[in-house]
Formats: C-alpha cells, sequence, structure tokens
C-alpha cells in the first residue's frame, strides 16, 4: 500500500488530526504565554516548525494553505511567507490502487473502454492524481482520479483550519476570519466534486469560445464520474520553461494569462480562483492550456460592476462611489477611516491598471513593496478596529496576487491600462447578468446569490 492510501485511512488521518493539532497546540500555547505573560516569541521560527507540520501532510491543507499565503493578513506576515513554500505535489497511488478505483467509477470491464492506459500517474497532486490514456479512436485523454477517502481528510484539515483562524482572531482582530474561512470551505468541498467540475469546464470552454490564444480541453461525459474527470489530453510546458525567454515569448504569454482569467470575470462574472503554475501550461506558440476546474468563483454580476467602479472611483478621487463599490462587494459599515485604509490597498492592486503606459506589474520587481503596502494597511486597520472582509474577496483577491506573481515570473512589461480598457470599455451590467445566466443554463449550474 502506498505512502498516500495510508494516509487516507481511518487511522492515517487520525494522525493527521494529532501531527497538525500538535503544531497548532503548541503555537497557542505560545501565543496564550505571549498575551498574559508578556512573553515573546520568535514568529518565524515557530512558523518554520508548522510548516514543517504541515508539509509532511501532502494533503487539501496545502491548498488552504496556498491560498491562506495570497490574502493580506489572514495569517501573520511569518507563517503566510511559510505556507506559501509548500507544494501541493503528493506521492502518487500506486497500481493496485487505480485498478480499483477506475473499476469502482466504471465497471470491472473499464480498461475494455481505452484502447491504452498508462497505470502509473503523470502527475499527482493533493485531491488526485492523473493517468494519461488513449481512447479507441486515436484520442488522447487525461484520467483525473480522486483520492480515497479524501473528502474525510478535507473536513480533518479544515477542522485544523478552524483552530489555525482561532488562534490568530485572539491575538490581532484588525481581519476578521470568519468568512474567510465559510469561503474557503465551501470552495474546497466544491474540488471534490468532479461532476461539477466537468460543468466548470464545460463553462469556460463556453466563456471562452472566441478568445484566441487560451484552450480549454472537452470533457469526455461517458468516462467521467463524482471521482473520475476525463478530458481531452493537452500538451504544453510549465510556465517557468519561459522564464528566460525572449520579451516578445514572456509578454504574450502574460497577455494570454490576463485574458484567460478577466475575459470570464468582466463578461461573465466568474473568475478561476487558482493561478498555481500546475493548473496550466504554455504551448510553443506560447497559448495558454487551461488544466484544472476546481477551484471556480461565480460572483454575482453586482460584484463585477464593484470592481469597476472602484477603478473609477481611484482614478478620480471620489469617496463615495468608493464605498459604493465595497459595498457591493459586501463589506458592511464601514467608517470613513476604513474606507481610506481599504483604498491604500486597492491604489496598491490596482496600480498597473492606471497608467496608460507599458510597465512592470511592479515597478520594484519584487514582492517586498506589496508586503509593505500590506503590513501597513493592516497596523492601521488594526487602530481604527478592524474589518471583516466579505467571502468574495477571498478568491478575486487571490487571483489578482497569483496573477500579478506569474507576471513577475515573466518580467513582462505591457500597457495592463489599455488590456483592462479593452476588457471594460462596453461594460454593461445587464448584460454581464444575461451572459451569466445563459452560460451556467447553458452547462447546468446555479447562479450565484
Amino acid at each position: 500500500m502506498s505512502a498516500r492510501n495510508t494516509e487516507n485511512t481511518v487511522g492515517g488521518r487520525v494522525r493527521r488530526y494529532a501531527q497538525v493539532g500538535t503544531a497548532m497546540s503548541g503555537i497557542a500555547a505560545r501565543y496564550a504565554g505571549k498575551r498574559v505573560f508578556g512573553w515573546e516569541i520568535d514568529n518565524t521560527k515557530y512558523a518554520g516548525e508548522l510548516r514543517a507540520a504541515l508539509g509532511g501532510l501532502k494533503g487539501p491543507l496545502m491548498k488552504v494553505a496556498q491560498m491562506l499565503a495570497t490574502i493580506p493578513d489572514a495569517l501573520p506576515a511569518d507563517y503566510a511567507a511559510e505556507l506559501a513554500q509548500l507544494q501541493s505535489e503528493a506521492p502518487a497511488m500506486g497500481k493496485p490502487f487505480v485498478r480499483r478505483r477506475m473499476a469502482a467509477e466504471l465497471g470491472n470491464d473499464w480498461q475494455q473502454r481505452f484502447a491504452a492506459f498508462d497505470l502509473e500517474a503523470a502527475h499527482a497532486a493533493s485531491l488526485g492524481q492523473v493517468h494519461k490514456a488513449k481512447l479507441h479512436d486515436g484520442t488522447d485523454v487525461a484520467c483525473k482520479l480522486q483520492y480515497p477517502g479524501i473528502a474525510s481528510a478535507v473536513e480533518a484539515d479544515l477542522a485544523q483550519l478552524r483552530i489555525i483562524f482561532e488562534i490568530y482572531k485572539r491575538y490581532d482582530k484588525a481581519i476578521d476570519t470568519s468568512e474567510i474561512y465559510k469561503e474557503i470551505a465551501e470552495r474546497l468541498r466544491e474540488e471534490l466534486d468532479y461532476v461539477r467540475e466537468a460543468k466548470n469546464a464545460r463553462l469556460y470552454h463556453h466563456m471562452l469560445r472566441e478568445t484566441a490564444n487560451v484552450h480549454v480541453p472537452e470533457v469526455i461525459p461517458e468516462l467521467s464520474t463524482q471521482r473520475l474527470l476525463t478530458l481531452r489530453w493537452v500538451t504544453g510546458q510549465k510556465l517557468l520553461a519561459f522564464k528566460s525567454g525572449s520579451l516578445e515569448a514572456r509578454q504574450a504569454i502574460a497577455q494570454n494569462m490576463f485574458r484567460a482569467w478577466y475575459v470570464p470575470f468582466y463578461h461573465y462574472g466568474v473568475i478561476h480562483g487558482d493561478p498555481h503554475l500546475g493548473n496550466y501550461t504554455v504551448r510553443d506558440d506560447h497559448h495558454i492550456n487551461l488544466l484544472d476546474f476546481g477551484c471556480i468563483r461565480i460572483f454575482p454580476p453586482r460584484f463585477v460592476g464593484g470592481v469597476i467602479d472602484l477603478y473609477w472611483a481611484l482614478v478620480k478621487g471620489d469617496q463615495d462611489l468608493a464605498v459604493h463599490a465595497y459595498e457591493a462587494w459586501g463589506f458592511k459599515d464601514l467608517s470613513k477611516d476604513a474606507v481610506s485604509i481599504l483604498n491604500t490597498w486597492a491604489a496598491f492592486l490596482y496600480a498597473p491598471l492606471m497608467e496608460d503606459r507599458s510597465r512592470l506589474i511592479d515597478e520594484t520587481n519584487s514582492g517586498r513593496y506589496g508586503q509593505e503596502v500590506a503590513s501597513d494597511v493592516h497596523r492601521q486597520l488594526k487602530q481604527f478596529g478592524g474589518v471583516t472582509p466579505p467571502r468574495e474577496f477571498v478568491l478575486m483577491d487571490r487571483a489578482a496576487i497569483g496573477l500579478g506573481s506569474v507576471f513577475l515570473h515573466l518580467n513582462a512589461e505591457l500597457n495592463w491600462h489599455r488590456m483592462f480598457m479593452d476588457l471594460i470599455q462596453d461594460f454593461d451590467l445587464a448584460k454581464v447578468e444575461k451572459n451569466q445566466k445563459e452560460a451556467l443554463e447553458l452547462v447546468g449550474l446555479t447562479a450565484a446569490a
């Protein structure tokens, strides 16, 4: 039995609770000592201990960790920095598991459905592994097979995440993480539903059908189930393979990534919430292949309108329009001071869109300036009583920060302002509502509340 299979037994989940729980308990005790006795603690040291504990799990909590690492001040900076280093790669399940699971999903004669099926995983990640296969008509396909017992593992990890947030809440009230937890929990549970992911893939195929240079693999429905998702195999390289390529290549890739993420958002109110490097590949012609559709967020169209309103509020210095935008996002009872502080963070995120010129996404060419801005915003929010970020904020902010990281890797200089304007020049909220309604009905998904 493989290491991963052992981990997903009842005993394995108990060890998961114990391993992470021990780390959490130790950190909780240290923070209690800090509050009650004034003890000094070394955040860097204990953050490293936490990463070491979590890094051994190679499970669903890795996805949570990567998500938290991109949400400013959802966790202390030292902890977020350590969690950002965690990788979602996991040891693959062995051949006996693959045979059993494929038989459970497609029947004992499953091998007859394929001309060839590679029992060795082509890729193994936190929730499942991918196998390359060939259909009888010669079509190459990717079979994404979910690990056994992973739903229980997800619930175990979410329970530990709640503990992490409770610890943070005890000593720092600048950011109320209650809505962040709800959003992460709901999205992670959705990722276990491969029927839903198949619908998400079809949704993206529809939304990007007229977007050149971005490719969405076709779902093979007769070979897909709740725990097995089969799509056409697409070929490409990891983005980092192009990091030292020509400026022309890097800029083409950046433009394609920008449109892959933001055409669906501004035209349909939908965003891919995970710009993780493993979720897409780059073709030799610099086109983008989107590979994973588990972490998809469908927004109320008003939220998209709020994103655009906030842009114009920053351009015009219009405080009332900014308040309207934040309320459209779901923020409540914001004071003038809170709005002003939030505008500081928004100005950082929108900065590349504000200037009609070619520029790097971050002209410091590092993440340090963003960390400094986030730290300053956090300090001020703490001083003025804190805020509760709405749950919709989580994946939108994660996508923006994650894509910013991609553009930093590419060192691409583009006129982000004009790319943004091209997307929103004919923006009409009623049109977004209509587009979203028709697209969701087409694939059998439900609109956001």
